[in-house]
């Protein structure tokens, strides 16, 4: 008789919608197979610090709300890793799986998550299969990951709102929003809401064009405007701002909105300028369908991948299907920014947009 496999899932790095979704995903389909699933709480902490796991069956998880809300039901883990400590880590990790007794691992995650827990698996047996998540978008290879579509909308509705109030007070409204260094989530969500200016890394500005172009919806008889910037945007010189750190030394980006709100009031009177920090309100609100769809696809996959043998891969969408690419592959990629050139950008300058110094 065939050993009944046991796999493990966990989900690492920042939450997003649809972590839930895709946990329900492989449940499902890994219990029709006979197999048994552990849920490993808060990410590789439930690996290598003290075991915490549970099991995960249709009864006990997909019969529930959970699969529709946002958050993590296992936890998350977003404190990175001191590579001089990856050697012990990895140690513990190991030590972790023997116990459970796992046969594959996987890992909901961003780029970040893959590199660690792929090097964790390097000095096991065990099969691992990743699955992107991030509401950033920035995930090597895949066009989409798990949790962007449902960010974009509740940065979309962000913006819708603060149109309604800027045209009440005549005002131009600036809503900071994340992404890091990738302006993706700025972008499509600026796009979709029809904000005059978008601001993203990838692109330089000038403040004296943004002031040019609120003067230009001055001068057309609207008396309100809308900025959409990304927190990981520089300042008009290059530079970021100087900010705090995370756990492990890691630069946290925040505060451009309000730099750019001070400098465009010094320079032009005629429109007042707030800003919103839209913050961790991205990560959260009811998964869109499109992001709970491609969840049970790559639940579904990271299952089909694992009863045929294969491993060391992470599921991607690309060209219209869900395919597998070695993690290897992955990791050298590196993040994906925002394509300049791409058609968000001609869409958002070819519809009046300041979007920056395109070159």
């Amino acid at each position: 008789m065939e050993k009944r496999k046991k796999i493990g899932i966990l989900t690492s790095g920042g939450d997003c919608s649809g972590l839930n979704a895709v946990i329900s995903a492989v449940v499902n389909a890994a219990s029709r197979k006979g197999w048994t699933v552990y849920g490993i709480h808060n990410g590789t902490d439930g690996l290598t610090e003290e075991l915490s796991y549970e099991e995960l069956t249709i009864r006990n998880f997909s019969d529930t709300p959970w699969p529709r809300l946002s958050g993590s039901y296992l936890g998350s883990l977003n404190k990175g890793i001191k590579m001089e400590s990856l050697e012990e880590v990895s140690k513990r990790f190991a030590k972790g799986v023997k116990k459970l007794g796992l046969d594959a691992l996987i890992v909901v995650g961003g780029d970040g998550s893959m590199n660690i827990v792929s090097n964790f698996c390097r000095g096991t047996d065990i099969k691992m299969v990743g699955i992107p998540k991030t509401i950033d978008n920035d995930t090597p290879v895949t066009e989409f990951s798990v949790g962007f579509d449902t960010a974009v909308s509740v940065c979309t509705e962000a913006i819708d709102s603060l149109e309604l109030t800027a045209r009440s007070h005549h005002r131009a409204l600036i809503l900071e929003v994340m992404g890091r260094d990738a302006g993706h989530l700025a972008m499509h969500s600026a796009l979709a809401g029809q904000a005059d200016v978008c601001l993203v890394p990838e692109i330089p500005y000038k403040i004296d064009n943004i002031i040019k172009k609120l003067k230009e919806i001055k001068a057309s008889g609207r008396s309100h405007a809308v900025i959409v910037v990304s927190e990981g945007i520089r300042t008009e010189n290059g530079s970021h701002l100087s900010g705090a750190k995370n756990l492990v030394g890691e630069k946290v980006y925040g505060g451009i909105g309000h730099y750019l709100s001070e400098e465009i009031n010094s320079r032009y009177k005629d429109f007042q300028t707030r800003v919103t920090t839209l913050g961790h309100i991205q990560r959260s609100g009811t998964p869109s369908s499109f992001d709970r769809a491609m969840a049970a696809i790559f639940g579904a996959k990271a299952v089909e991948l694992l009863a045929e043998g294969q491993h060391n891969q992470m599921i991607v969408w690309k060209d219209g299907r869900a395919q597998a690419v070695p993690l290897d592959e992955v990791v050298k990629e590196g993040t994906t920014l925002l394509n300049p050139h791409g058609d968000y950008v001609k869409a958002a300058i070819a519809t009046g947009m300041y979007v920056g110094e395109v070159k």
